[in-house]
């Protein structure tokens, strides 16, 4: 365990914004996780729990608490499951099933973060999503005071939620199981168009892993959604905006509003999400709003090669990044009536 006094958290983020915390604790053990949390909630100590940073937007004036940065390791291979402590680095964890011949993860080559960060948002790209492989997660309840087990099914997920982003006060993840797809070095069914024209092959197809897992890093890449400390646009926290998900009213009007705008030969994306519901993308209303790629003149801008990265050029504030994003969403609401919603977390700030 390391224990620190005003640190700057900036350097924990992969936005590399953030003022201090006024104590951040590194935990490399389970025990350690539990004792730092039982003792912020024994004091009444905040307490903010840091994996990889990649989904964290944090004020300039810090966090007034405990920083708990989960800096756990190991994993267990046992048969197709894998057992990944929190702290480890999910694009290794996805290298070492593609290295092992188990399918299930490879599209989700390159998303940054930890183990522990990816049931709480459900991460999900090119056509995968985590939940369809995480059998249980364990972690602590700070409600019952105890390490629990919780299945599948016990975390709630649906579009980038879960259990852990429903309550986000309650749980601290310490350990993720996934059963993957022994399929003879195949990968699942490619299930992204983007990502099947990438490989030459019809959707639902297999493709070699590798194959799978390198052509999603090329697509990422080229999208500025592989960090480099070298490149700006990887300056992000990924994803800035989750994509809307509307009732058939609300799309009846979404529909009317791109037709006035754009034309009535312009079709928005739209997928069926199930129980009424499309899906539409919020990259897309970024840039019909107006707000193109590279847009901005300061030290926040979008990205210049992603409508939906919000990037930090190497000296912008967190309020530098929050003028943008609330200029995006004012621009958004006024072109097509839909209000976008951050997907990073926000620590003492609010769009």
């Amino acid at each position: 365990m390391q224990e620190h006094y005003g640190t700057p958290l900036a350097p924990l983020t992969t936005l590399r914004l953030g003022g201090p915390a006024r104590r951040l604790v590194v935990a490399d053990t389970d025990d350690v996780v539990v004792e730092e949390t039982r003792r912020a909630d024994d004091e009444g100590t905040p307490l903010l729990v840091v994996g990889g940073g990649s989904n964290l937007v944090v004020g300039d004036k810090g966090f007034d608490g405990t920083a708990l940065r989960i800096a756990t390791r190991g994993i267990r291979h046992e048969g197709t499951v894998l057992d990944a402590a929190a702290g480890e680095v999910w694009a290794d964890l996805v290298a070492r099933s593609v290295d092992d011949g188990l399918a299930g993860i490879e599209c989700l080559a390159g998303i940054p973060g930890s183990v522990g960060a990816t049931p709480i948002q459900n991460v999900g790209a090119y056509g995968q999503e985590v939940s369809s492989v995480i059998t249980e997660v364990v972690a602590y309840d700070r409600a019952l005071r105890e390490v629990v087990t919780l299945s599948g099914a016990d975390c709630l997920f649906s579009y980038r939620s879960s259990v852990f982003k429903l309550h986000p006060e309650r749980y601290v993840v310490l350990r993720v199981r996934l059963a993957l797809d022994d399929a003879g070095g195949l990968s699942g069914p490619i299930k992204y168009a983007e990502t099947a024209r990438a490989l030459g092959v019809e959707p639902g197809e297999r493709v070699p892993l590798r194959d799978a897992r390198d052509t999603v890093l090329r697509l990422r890449s080229g999208k500025g959604m592989v960090l480099d400390a070298a490149d700006h646009d990887t300056w992000s926290a990924g994803s800035f905006f989750t994509n809307p998900l509307l009732d058939a009213a609300r799309y009846e009007d979404f529909l009317g509003r791109v037709r006035a705008r754009l034309g009535d030969d312009v079709a928005p994306p739209a997928y069926p999400e199930g129980e009424g519901l499309v899906k539409t993308s919020a990259a897309w209303l970024i840039d019909k709003a107006g707000f193109t790629k590279g847009y901005g003149t300061g030290p926040a801008r979008i990205s210049t090669k992603h409508t939906l990265a919000l990037i930090n050029r190497g000296d912008a504030t967190t309020e530098d990044l929050l003028a943008l994003a609330r200029e995006v969403v004012a621009g958004v609401r006024d072109a097509f009536g839909i209000v976008l919603v951050n997907e990073p977390v926000m620590v003492g700030v609010q769009l």
